[in-house]
């Protein structure tokens, strides 16, 4: 027993040494990432999980939460989260035995021929039937893969990390849904004042019309003005069936993007509201921040790990392997008897490589270069997630500065426009100007509010930039249970 024991001890004791590199995590600063952003000052960094609640607009929150509960997107992203827990919990159980039984039953019967016969003390011979027999049968078996250098070990370190960069794909997902849905609804909300601005010049241009016929009539101008105000009437007019194709391919993208139909959400839609206003200023905190709370990041960390891992179990290929298997059996005529006679054994296999034309070394050499790949695919994602974010801050500071001198445009342009009317319907001035005036009018209307749909899109983009969206103080993990759409089908 004491030989057994040590024998059975032994390789589970060397199944703790796990040959390949062990993953560590680098820092920031060894990964070259600064300090601090070049286009803005250090500030606090702010709780942007729930970031849209902060434009103050409860039909914009409604969708973007709706839309992470229905998008589908997100559902294939969490059916991929939900393969890669079941993937590492198939890896796992490669470190418990593997056990099986069996049973059997057996009827023998002699079908012709096979009778015996028997001779009394008295003398007398008597024959027999083969009559029949009865065999009962029940089995066990186990077999344990050891991993004496650490293969199954790795390759559970691997999945377990696939399974964590799995979970920040699907926040990476989540991030990219909301941010779209966020961004659709400024464009929505952009279209409607736009029209609002058409046909509120059409009103005017209306007015000019009748003005300018007036005149006409009068003799005091040429039908020239008449014909300008036509003009230019028709011009604005020309341009709402554009902006309404616009506005309902904004509100179908929507629709689509929170599980439903194109035109599911053009009732909630259709009541025109001004387009979202967010705060002033984001606490956009350091870059080291930015890597935490980037889930796009942190998988791509975990993809790294996972990569490293996949070395160890490509160099454990090179050493022996070693399984151990055993069984138990027993056979009897009757269930009474079952266990009169039971047998056993036990068996330890070792093997090795011994020549493979370099193909076990080619496949350390191949998960050694994924390992390379991955570590700059890594970097890069850093690199692109710091662009992000100076991009949004340059674009959220060019929008709010636009936002500002459009705001002057706007005020002069009105007042321009205010002054021409008055001046043509007194002659003091020709159609040309007071169209011009007009034209202007729009324009810097147009600009205005396209200048604020800049500034709620930039911030926008700057929440998603961040990270914002998740809650990053955990990992996503798969849901316990399945979908109810799964179960029914």
């Amino acid at each position: 027993m004491l030989r057994v024991r040590s024998f059975l001890v032994a390789p589970v004791l060397l199944a703790g040494c796990s040959v390949g590199p062990d993953y560590h995590p680098q820092a920031a600063a060894e990964l070259g990432v600064p300090d601090a952003y070049s286009v803005t000052p250090v500030t606090t960094p702010e709780d942007l999980t729930r970031w849209w609640q902060r434009f103050d607009d409860p039909v914009l929150g409604q969708l973007v939460e709706q839309a992470a509960a229905t998008n589908l997107d997100i559902a294939q992203s969490v059916a991929r989260l939900r393969q890669a827990r079941e993937s590492l919990i198939q890896n796992r159980a490669s470190l418990l035995p593997t056990l099986s039984g069996s049973g059997g039953y057996q009827r023998n019967e002699n079908l012709r021929g096979g009778g015996r016969s028997f001779t009394l003390p008295d003398g007398t011979v008597v024959d027999t039937g083969g009559g029949g027999t009865n065999s009962f049968t029940l089995g066990g078996s186990a077999s344990y893969q050891v991993g004496v250098f650490g293969e199954i070990r790795r390759t559970i370190e691997a999945s377990r990390a696939d399974y964590a960069a799995s979970g920040f794909d699907y926040a990476t997902v989540l991030i990219s849904v909301e941010s779209e849905v966020a961004r659709n609804y400024v464009l929505a909300r952009l279209y409607q004042g736009q029209l609002a601005n058409a046909r509120a010049s059409l009103t005017i241009q209306d007015d000019n019309l009748e003005i300018a016929g007036f005149r006409v009539q009068a003799g005091l101008v040429s039908s020239l003005d008449s014909e300008q105000a036509r003009s230019q009437r028709a011009q604005t007019a020309a341009t709402i069936p554009n902006l309404d194709q616009q506005y309902a391919a904004a509100v179908a993208r929507i629709g689509v993007l929170t599980g439903q139909a194109p035109g599911a959400l053009r009732t909630l839609m259709a009541p025109a509201k001004a387009i979202p206003v967010g705060p002033a200023a984001v606490g956009v905190g350091i870059p080291g921040d930015t890597l935490r709370q980037r889930p796009d990041v942190r998988s791509a960390e975990r993809a790294l790990a996972a990569a490293t891992a996949r070395i160890g179990v490509a160099k454990a290929q090179l050493y022996p392997a070693l399984a151990i298997t055993g069984n138990i059996n027993t056979n009897a005529t009757s269930i009474g008897n079952i266990g009169d006679a039971i047998t056993g054994g036990l068996f330890a296999g070792l093997t090795q490589a011994i020549f493979n034309g370099g193909r076990l070394r080619s496949q350390v050499r191949t998960s050694e270069a994924a390992t390379d790949g991955a570590f700059a695919f890594y970097r890069a994602t850093i690199l692109t997630a710091l662009e992000d974010v100076e991009n949004a801050v340059v674009a959220l500071q060019s929008a709010q500065e636009r936002e500002r001198q459009f705001a002057i445009a706007l005020d002069a342009a009105n007042n321009s426009a205010i002054l021409s009317r008055s001046q043509y319907r007194t002659g003091l001035t020709d159609f040309t100007t007071l169209n011009q005036q007009e034209i202007a009018l729009l324009s810097a209307r147009n600009g205005a509010t396209q200048a604020r749909a800049d500034a709620a899109t930039a911030l926008i983009a700057l929440y998603a930039a961040l990270g914002g969206g998740w809650d990053s103080t955990t990992i996503p993990e798969a849901p316990v249970r399945a979908p109810a759409s799964s179960e029914a089908r």
